[in-house]
């Protein structure tokens, strides 16, 4: 099974002295070492454009089209998933069969969060549009099978697959992120969410909000390093909210380029970073829509 490698810190420089047969050498040594499957990128990309195809007709490849395609791309994501995760885990049919399993209740969140998309942004004219246009929607889609991978502790894989999507759309969601149903992300670029990161049911945010660590020591691995979103908030557009444990409260508001250290009540209006108020205060002024 598959083991993350390492070379010793030495080895990464050449010196002056070292020729280009030494250098040879030291690559041999290393690809030798290194037992992680090598196509495991472009097998990522491959399997999240099968996922999407799979479970959603809008992504069905063209010559996979009508009911009998319906077949050929569930034997296509088996076949890619098989392929990927066997050099990873040490039983792959069982990783896959639990995956299967999980696909009914991943699809079901995709187009809840179609919906909340179409039901936040007023430019959208079709749930249908939101699928096949949106960055925020391919990137939470992604994030969704990339999510139920990690959860099965598949490694590398998962990390693999966000990033292709993180590639795709400019958003960065680790795939540990736990999210709720009914997610919106709207534009998206720079929207970045950590590996601890709890968000609940219907929170709407908007281009490059962080949902961060206070630090980055590796000493906190294993611990909660990002925040909890409660149900129904709306991030704006660049707030950066940091910490494991701070708690942004069901049914806040926070402002564009807020950046937040510490927990705020639910339903409250945060406009500025040391400002917090009750939320539907005569002057609080912040629904809008970009």
């Amino acid at each position: 099974m598959w083991r993350p490698w390492s070379v010793p810190r030495d080895r990464w420089r050449l010196m002056p002295r070292d020729s280009w047969g030494d250098f040879l050498t030291m690559l041999r040594e290393e690809r030798t070492a290194s037992l992680a499957p090598r196509p495991v990128r472009a097998l990522a990309e491959e399997f999240a454009q099968a996922a999407l195809a799979l479970l959603l007709p809008q992504f069905a490849h063209p010559a996979r089209l009508g009911a009998a395609g319906v077949d050929e791309e569930a034997g296509r994501l088996i076949a890619l998933l098989r392929a990927a995760i066997t050099p990873l885990v040490p039983d792959a049919d069982v990783v896959l069969s639990a995956f299967l399993a999980r696909l009914p209740a991943v699809r079901a969140l995709m187009h809840s969060d179609a919906a909340a998309i179409m039901r936040g942004d007023p430019a959208a004219e079709s749930e249908e549009e939101v699928i096949i246009a949106y960055p925020g929607f391919l990137a939470t889609a992604v994030h969704r099978v990339s999510h139920e991978l990690y959860r099965l502790e598949v490694p590398l894989f998962p990390r693999v697959l966000s990033e292709w999507a993180h590639r795709e759309t400019g958003i960065d969601i680790h795939p540990g992120a736990r999210i709720g149903e009914a997610f919106a992300i709207d534009h998206g670029t720079g929207v970045v969410i950590g590996e601890t990161s709890e968000i609940g049911a219907r929170v709407r945010m908007y281009q490059g909000v962080t949902l961060g660590a206070l630090a980055v020591r590796k000493t906190l691995a294993n611990r909660k390093r990002h925040p909890t979103i409660e149900d129904d908030v709306v991030l704006y557009a660049n707030a950066t909210i940091l910490g494991g444990s701070t708690v942004i409260g069901a049914g806040s508001v926070i402002g564009g380029n807020v950046w937040l250290t510490r927990s705020v009540p639910p339903r409250s209006v945060v406009q500025f970073s040391s400002d917090v108020a009750p939320r539907g205060a005569p002057d609080d002024g912040i629904e809008f829509h970009i």
